[in-house]
Formats: C-alpha cells, sequence, structure tokens
C-alpha cells in the first residue's frame, strides 16, 4: 500500500514537472495561467483517481471520489476567473504601453487588482509622466532657447541695417553690437555647460579652497551694481573654513545666486552670505530681504529657463539657476531655497569637506 502511493506520488510529480516546462512554451500569459490552473487541479483529481481505481470497492469510496471531482471542478472554475483577472490587469499595461509607444504621452495605466498589479501600475504611471516631462522640457528647451537667441540676433540685424542704409554711424552702435555679442556667448556657454552637466562629461578639478576668498571675490565683483541699487553687500565667513572643491565651479554657483538676490532685492535692502560647517560638510547660505518666494518659486525655481519674473524679457536666460544645481550636484552636495522668518529668501548649498 505504501510502496503504491510512493509511486504515484513521484508519478503525478514528473508528470507535473514536464508539463509545468511545456507550459512556457505557450505564448500568453493568459494561456499560461489558464494551464497553470488546469494542471494544477487536474493532477491531484487524477492521482486520486487512478488511487481509486486500484483501491476503492465500496460506494462510500465512489462518493469520495465524486466529492474529490466536485471541488476539484469547482476550484478550477475560481482558477480561471483569477487567472483572467490577472491577466486581464496585465493587458491594460500592455494597451498604455502601446498607447504611450504611438505618441499619447498622457496615457496612463489602470491602478487595480492585487498588490504586485497596482505596483506595477504605479511604476509604469511615473515613468510615463517622468517621459511626458522630459519631451515637455525638451519642448521649452527649443522655445525658449530661440526666444532667446532671436532676439539679440534681432536687435543685432536691426542695427546693422541702420548702419547700411546710412541711418546711423558704426561708431554708434559699437556699444551696443558688443553687448549683444556678449549675451548670446553667455546664452552658448550656458547651453553648453547645460549640456555637459546632463550628459555627465562635466569634469571638475576638484582641490582644498578656502571659501573666504571666493565669497569675498565674488561681492567685490557685484560691488558696483549692489552700490547703483543701493543695496548693501555683507559676508560672514571664518578665514579657516575650507572645502574640497572645485573654485571656479563654485564661485560660479555664487555669482549665479547673488546676482539673482540683488536682482529681487528693493532700495535699503540687503544681501548676504554665510558660510557655516556641518557635520557631514559645509553649509553655504545666501540670504536677501526682498518680496520672498512664492510657492510655485520654491517648486521651479531651479528649472531651466524658467523665470519668476512674468515678462519674458526679463534679464537673463532663465539658465543660471539651473546650472547652479548641476555644478552643486557635481560636487555631491545639494541645493534648496526657501523664505526666511523675517521676510526675503534664503538659498542654500552644501559642499563636502
Amino acid at each position: 500500500m505504501i510502496g503504491f502511493a510512493f509511486a504515484v506520488a513521484l508519478g503525478t510529480l514528473a508528470v507535473g514537472l514536464v508539463a509545468a516546462l511545456g507550459l512556457r512554451r505557450l505564448p500568453t500569459v493568459r494561456f499560461q495561467l489558464a494551464a497553470l490552473a488546469l494542471l494544477a487541479v487536474l493532477l491531484p483529481l487524477g492521482a486520486v483517481v487512478v488511487s481509486g481505481i486500484f483501491m476503492f470497492q465500496s460506494g462510500h469510496d465512489l462518493t469520495i471520489l465524486a466529492v474529490a471531482a466536485g471541488s476539484a471542478t469547482a476550484a478550477l472554475g475560481a482558477a480561471f476567473v483569477v487567472g483572467r483577472s490577472i491577466a486581464g490587469g496585465l493587458m491594460g499595461l500592455v494597451d498604455t504601453s502601446a498607447e504611450l509607444a504611438r505618441g499619447d504621452l498622457t496615457a496612463r495605466a489602470p491602478e487595480r487588482g492585487p498588490t504586485e498589479l497596482r505596483l506595477l501600475a504605479t511604476s509604469f504611471n511615473e515613468m510615463a509622466g517622468n517621459i511626458e516631462q522630459l519631451f515637455d522640457a525638451r519642448r521649452e528647451l527649443v522655445a525658449w532657447a530661440s526666444h532667446d537667441l532671436r532676439t539679440p540676433l534681432a536687435n543685432m540685424q536691426a542695427m546693422l541695417e541702420a548702419i547700411e542704409d546710412g541711418l546711423a554711424e558704426p561708431d554708434d552702435y559699437l556699444p551696443a553690437l558688443r553687448d549683444q555679442v556678449r549675451a548670446l556667448t553667455t546664452l552658448v556657454e550656458d547651453l553648453f555647460e547645460l549640456v555637459r552637466i546632463d550628459s555627465g562629461a562635466l569634469t571638475l578639478e576638484l582641490r582644498e579652497a578656502r571659501l573666504a576668498g571666493l565669497v569675498n571675490g565674488c561681492l567685490r565683483g557685484l560691488e558696483a551694481e549692489a552700490r547703483a541699487r543701493h543695496v548693501s553687500l555683507e559676508a560672514r565667513v571664518d578665514d579657516s573654513v575650507t572645502a574640497r572643491c572645485a573654485p571656479e565651479k563654485v564661485e560660479r554657483v555664487l555669482l549665479n545666486l547673488l546676482a539673482n538676490a540683488l536682482r529681487h532685492t528693493p532700495s535699503d535692502g540687503s544681501v548676504a552670505v554665510f558660510v557655516e560647517s556641518e557635520v557631514d560638510g559645509i553649509r553655504v547660505v545666501v540670504e536677501d530681504t526682498g518680496e520672498g518666494l512664492t510657492a510655485e518659486s520654491l517648486r521651479r525655481m531651479f528649472e531651466r529657463f524658467w523665470r519668476g519674473d512674468p515678462a519674458r524679457s526679463a534679464r537673463g536666460a532663465g539658465l543660471g539657476l539651473a546650472i547652479a544645481r548641476g555644478l552643486v550636484e557635481a560636487h555631491g552636495g545639494r541645493i534648496w531655497a526657501e523664505n526666511r522668518p523675517g521676510g526675503g529668501a534664503r538659498v542654500s548649498f552644501t559642499l563636502p569637506t
């Protein structure tokens, strides 16, 4: 009796393994799930039937066999229902991915079904959202770069035509032409810098640098503009504080932050730089006494080409803060903005010691 049961068990195991290998060849998940449900029911039912042929000898034994057959049939029906539900959830993802591939970037998968399918749909939708943002950013990059390149080019074209038509002397427009060329050069350099940051091709020559010298140099560079705006500049940094960084890149970050703070600080206001030592690095803070930051500014101010000014004629191409974020992150630090409790804005970034 025990030997017979052992033989039936081995036979069932062998048939199950062979059938499982065959299930992998079915073309769709729906077919695989259906076949798996059928196999999971038929194997134990077959073992019961084989055992009954050789061992059942009374009507009660046949009743047990009938009950087993009925239970197996019910289990098979339930397995088909569950399998159809799982396959339906997967087909929803397939249909959504097909829509996304055809260019519908707003397509999103339904987040329903078992936990695994919901997690898969959530991750898929996050991916689709990131792709949509990437394409939107690309369109904005082309549109805004075209605008910022077109404006100085149009100005230069108008000035050159005026000179050609004898309406103005070359010396009259030379300073203005020089300014327009400088603006174009700055924009092109900023675009190349962003490309290097995004592609990971930015190289940093790190060395120990005293931050007091960097801060004071940036303040001296903006001193004339601050005086013209009647804005005071101040710094609070210990001469002994050093950071391992690329000094010219940190200087560019500071200049971008200080220039941005200066533009948004009214007359008789102040802009200050603080350098603080922390456990895991150095924190550099730029504060101003301006109007502060709106909720949208806090969320988007480090995006490329975004300007808080409602007019597109605002100074700058809107790349300075995006470049600052890229340079800080390339150092292994982070940058963020917040409103000061007493009014005005505060932008902080960290550097490794």
